[in-house]
């Protein structure tokens, strides 16, 4: 049995704890506010702010944890590697945790050393770099934070006058006091991928079917499985895939993300945990649902494959306020429906956007995706999220 830390207790997080608790692992689930999902089925917890690094420090410490596993980016990351020189296994690398937590450095590996395909992009730390650096990609263009996660802080210019907006709505969404923004000239794509990659300590490198997704507000709101691409482009991002995570180093399933344009595949970003959009495997799409296959990948045990079982579909359910205690309207019809399922997260507090459930449906392989997404969505419309 190994003793695990996890950093960061979300919905993914919570997950994941389940399958390492199959597997006879102790898990302790850290979070910065009490009763996160994953603590709620974890051995024990702690909560700490994990940007300050002498708290995490001070929990490494108390514990000796034999891995460590981020699940978000909000991390003192930079510690990782005196803790990995100490005989720490992080997953699936303290470089891969930091190379992945600021887009600068992911974006200049991917596009400066592996020279893969990405949307060309400037940098900026000044309203007046950004205007240069829009000036530079061109309009339409996408600004982002550097270091900020699910969609926060992102926004789309499509005239000069949106550049100061989208640079105050940038430092809105930053993560800590890292100023720095990227701009990205606009692809035209046809879809958009997830393609989960599982690299693993003594196997080959593998790959789960690819996941469409779509987004808004720079968050998932529904995904599916299998995407519907041509097999060249698959090999393609698959190659990618492999490139981008070789040079990362480590075990674990990571989520890469594509774009799919009339000039072949674009990369665009990339996880070293488990996905959002990968909620769709808990639809049994797979012999393995993305958590089995980090957990395993995490404690060195092999997989031998990984195969497509069944077409699924998933979609979110949202809070619309903030509030505390939430209770969830219209399980019982939501319910009444063949090959579907509902996971509803735990988190005890809502605000406006938060994903606080995800609806699954699925069917035989063979069948209409387009079919499955509808009722997906259909059956998450039918629960309403309440709170004090």
């Amino acid at each position: 049995m190994k003793k695990i830390m996890l950093l960061g207790s979300g919905e993914l997080g919570k997950e994941l704890v389940i399958a390492l608790k199959r597997l006879g692992q102790y898990v302790i689930a850290v979070d910065s506010y009490n009763d996160a999902p994953a603590q709620q089925v974890a051995d024990e917890r702690e909560i700490i702010n994990m940007l300050d690094g002498n708290e995490l420090d001070r929990i490494i410490a108390k514990h000796n944890p034999n891995i460590v596993v981020p699940e978000i980016e909000a991390i003192r990351t930079e510690r990782f590697y005196d803790y990995e020189k100490n005989g720490i296994t992080i997953v699936p690398s303290a470089k891969a945790a930091n190379f992945t937590m600021n887009r600068k450095a992911i974006r200049d590996l991917a596009a400066k050393e592996l020279g893969l395909k990405t949307a060309k992009y400037n940098y900026a730390n000044s309203l007046e770099e950004l205007i240069f650096a829009v000036k530079n990609v061109g309009i339409p263009c996408v600004v982002k934070p550097l270091m900020s996660s699910s969609g926060k802080g992102q926004s789309v210019i499509k005239t000069e006058a949106d550049i100061e907006k989208a640079w105050n709505y940038a430092q809105s969404g930053k993560r800590g006091d890292y100023t720095e923004v990227i701009a990205e000239a606009f692809v035209k794509f046809n879809s958009e991928i997830t393609l989960l990659t599982v690299t693993q300590k003594n196997g080959k490198t593998l790959f789960c079917p690819p996941i469409g997704h779509r987004q808004e507000r720079g968050d998932y709101q529904e995904s599916w499985q299998p995407a519907e691409i041509n097999p060249e482009l698959l090999k393609e991002a698959q190659h990618m895939a492999a490139e981008v995570t070789k040079a990362l180093t480590g075990s674990g399933l990571w989520g890469v993300e594509f774009f799919l344009a009339d000039d072949g595949v674009y990369f665009s970003e990339l996880s070293p945990r488990p996905h959002d959009t990968g909620m769709v495997t808990l639809a049994g799409t797979q012999n393995f649902s993305e958590f089995e296959l980090h957990a395993r990948a995490i404690l060195g045990l092999p997989i031998a494959e990984i195969t497509l079982e069944r077409v699924g579909a998933s979609a979110v359910i949202l809070a619309d306020k903030e509030g505390v205690n939430p209770t969830y309207i219209g399980l019982e019809n939501a319910m009444n429906h063949n090959q579907s399922d509902i996971r509803i997260f735990g988190k005890p507090i809502t605000r406006p956007y938060r994903r606080m459930a995800v609806a699954l449906t699925y069917d035989k392989i063979g069948s209409n995706v387009d079919e499955i997404k509808l009722r997906a969505m259909k059956i998450a419309a039918m629960i309403q999220v309440e709170s004090n």
